[in-house]
């Protein structure tokens, strides 16, 4: 086991476990592995934290929590990079923000494909995709409210 101190404190981790950018990450090239923070909480949000600059910690989620039609498929050079052939496992996970104000969004326009086999991952930019960097979680009410209407709709209908 290895150990780092973190904003998290001191954190002892698996060298075999750790998280590979080969390129790194947007903003953040120099920085390469990273450790999954075990979640303390029940919810969608989990952490990763630089091994290689303790201040560098970023909350990440699957965006399918949110976005049931988010996908994303590697090309042939991602999953080259990856180290997995086409048909393997990969995840898309996104980077969340929480300013002060709260209003979380979600990077969709710059996806990170995660290979659980080979422990690597990589950040795209979709472009052109019509996803925005900083997309506002869906409000729930808005959603359910919408649901309400529609089937109003369909019993008048």
């Amino acid at each position: 086991m290895n150990k780092i101190n973190s904003r998290f404190g001191e954190i002892e981790y698996d060298p075999a476990s750790v998280l590979t950018f080969p390129e790194g990450l947007i903003g953040f090239e120099s920085l390469r592995d990273f450790v999954v923070m075990p979640n303390e909480k029940e919810g969608p949000l989990f952490w990763i934290q630089s091994i290689e600059d303790p201040d560098i910690a970023l909350v990440l989620t699957d965006p399918t929590n949110f976005f049931l039609t988010y996908k994303v498929v590697p090309e042939t050079n991602e999953c080259e990079k990856l180290g997995i052939d086409e048909g393997d496992n990969c995840y898309a996970l996104v980077v969340v923000t929480v300013p002060p104000d709260r209003k979380i969004t979600l990077n969709l326009a710059a996806p990170i494909l995660f290979a659980p086999q080979t422990n690597r991952a990589i950040q795209v930019i979709l472009e052109k995709s019509g996803y925005d960097i900083q997309t506002p979680l869906p409000v729930v009410e808005a959603v359910e409210k919408k649901q309400d209407e529609a089937q109003k709709e369909s019993a008048h209908g």
